[in-house]
């Protein structure tokens, strides 16, 4: 079992990872896997580059840990690599290839992969790498400067595109990526019925007009840790109503800070724990 809210379980074929943004700065894992690499843990024995890593944190793979998905006797929800990137430039296309096998034989299993690194998963796509329907895959997005990785998510055939705002670090405009820019008779309109609103002269295709949102689920959640960095009210208030606005399921994980805990997960006195309907799919914008 896990601690982190919007999954069940974590299975971690590939440790290690690099920093490559604001939002890695206080990165979770490369702290705990400093910790397990003293307590003697054999998957955490490797040292990453000290200038992006850390202690125990070199990117490796587990080829003895495939198989851990196919042992469990009951259906999961799995987090992939909650202590990697599994597109990580460091991990052979070979070996991501057969962690999509493995997801692929376990159909009774929904998995969530996370990464930073999006362009990889796309172009992997491009080179035939199949996105079973049980597999989910997020990009993380702390801030304006990062929605480039969306732009990526948006192009893989995945059956849920979703996103990790956090850390979230700044404010970010949604609107784009969870419906399309414009009607299907091109006219200025953004959204169903726009044109009954402001008189739009087009022939009417955008009246009843139903777009499916070119991302599935949005989480939100602040840092946590001592060196944990303040998250405005209002950055996560504007993400939740983009989201209802689009019919998009919006997770608030928590408020974050030193002792997150004390600061709970309620926003304006409800708890956020929207999730994607099984068999959801989306499609690109």
């Amino acid at each position: 079992m896990t601690g982190i809210e919007w999954t069940e379980v974590t299975w971690n074929p590939v440790t290690g990872c690099d920093r490559i943004s604001a939002g890695c700065d206080n990165c979770y894992a490369l702290v705990m896997a400093k910790r397990l690499k003293a307590m003697g843990s054999a998957k955490y024995q490797a040292d990453g580059d000290p200038r992006t890593s850390g202690p125990g944190f070199a990117v490796t793979m587990h080829p003895a840990a495939l198989d851990i998905p196919r042992k469990w006797r009951t259906a999961r929800l799995v987090f992939v690599n909650s202590m990697s990137d599994l597109f990580h430039a460091k991990v052979s296309e070979d070996f991501v290839r057969s962690v999509f096998q493995v997801m692929a034989d376990t159909p009774q299993h929904t998995y969530q992969v996370l990464t930073k690194r999006p362009m990889r998963a796309r172009r992997l796509a491009e080179r035939g790498l199949v996105f079973p329907p049980n597999v989910w895959l997020g990009t993380s997005v702390e801030n304006s400067a990062t929605t480039h990785r969306i732009d990526e998510l948006v192009k893989v055939p995945a059956a849920v595109r979703f996103l990790s705002c956090e850390p979230l670090l700044g404010p970010i405009d949604l609107d784009r990526f969870l419906l399309p820019e414009s009607c299907p008779d091109g006219c200025a309109c953004r959204y169903p019925d726009d044109a009954v609103a402001f008189d739009c002269p087009c022939t009417g295709a955008c009246v009843g007009w139903s777009p499916n949102p070119a991302i599935g689920w949005v989480i939100v959640g602040g840092e946590s840790g001592p060196n944990a960095r303040p998250m405005h009210p209002d950055w996560v208030r504007d993400l939740r109503d983009e989201c209802t606005a689009a019919g998009v399921p919006f997770f608030f994980k928590q408020w974050g800070g030193r002792t997150p805990k004390s600061a709970g997960r309620e926003l304006d006195g409800r708890i956020w724990n929207q999730m994607p309907k099984a068999g959801a799919t989306w499609t690109a914008a």
